[in-house]
């Protein structure tokens, strides 16, 4: 029943797809209130969480009592394009991993940090992405991703959950119509971390897939399970030389 009301609704909509409607940010789908807000640094909340990290970049931190800026110099010149290169791949573990994991990995082996909370992991991340902001993604054309990748856009193809959906079914074939009052966008990762208005927080791109899989009534994948990563990997080269909006504001 579920599965068909659906149906209904996307065919109601429209009979047509939008698989090849030219690349738009969820930005450009907002309403003018809410592209406002996210314009406005003073007023966009996700520059709370900015702030945060820049704040957590100078401050020693970890048994060795070491400090980000330490090692890697002022945040918004260092690591200025950094964002927009990630998930990369990690020499140590011999997989990809995403911006997230490598500061964690960097504050528990460089610092000495144990068991770093995920609200400053958020933070940090946050920061990191917003010194990249306004430069186009540019994914790293490393082979070594590239199973990972492939791996990536057969999940965004693939059908899960109850309501037997794909990620295509909705931000390639439908995106730009209606369902359930709401727009259905492209579903670009380009503003992440973002504020969304629903959560009254900022989220992680994580965050966000693990919503659409339960939306789905699918079973989400384990915190940091591969899955998610290979998932990023490909949204990132989807979204590849569009420009780099964090903190992005969300309905």
């Amino acid at each position: 029943m579920i599965r068909r009301a659906w149906a209904a609704l996307a065919l109601a909509a429209c009979c047509a797809g939008a698989a090849d409607a030219p690349r738009r940010s969820g930005f450009d789908d907002m309403s003018p209130a809410t592209q406002a807000l996210q314009r406005d640094d003073a007023a966009n909340p996700g520059m709370l969480g900015v702030l945060e990290g820049q704040a957590l970049w100078t401050q020693p931190a970890g048994s060795k009592q070491q400090s980000c800026v330490g090692c890697h110099g002022e945040l918004a010149t260092s690591m200025r394009g950094t964002a927009a290169r990630y998930p990369a791949f990690d020499a140590a573990s011999q997989r990809p991993i995403a911006l997230q994991q490598r500061i964690a990995q960097c504050r528990s082996q460089r610092q000495g940090v144990a068991g770093e909370s995920a609200a400053n992991l958020l933070a940090l991340e946050t920061a990191v992405a917003h010194a990249s902001r306004g430069l186009p993604v540019a994914p790293p054309q490393d082979e070594r991703l590239k199973d990972a990748r492939a791996q990536g856009a057969a999940l965004f193809k693939q059908r899960l959950g109850q309501l037997d959906l794909s990620c295509a079914h909705c931000h390639d074939e439908r995106a730009g119509l209606r369902l359930g009052g709401s727009l259905i966008p492209q579903g670009h990762a380009n503003g992440y971390p973002i504020y969304r208005l629903q959560w009254q927080s900022l989220g992680g791109l994580q965050r966000r897939l693990r919503n659409c899989l339960t939306g789905v009534r699918a079973e989400p994948w384990p915190a940091d399970a591969p899955q998610w990563v290979a998932l990023e990997l490909y949204l990132m080269q989807r979204a590849a030389g569009m420009t780099i909006e964090t903190p992005g504001v969300r309905p």
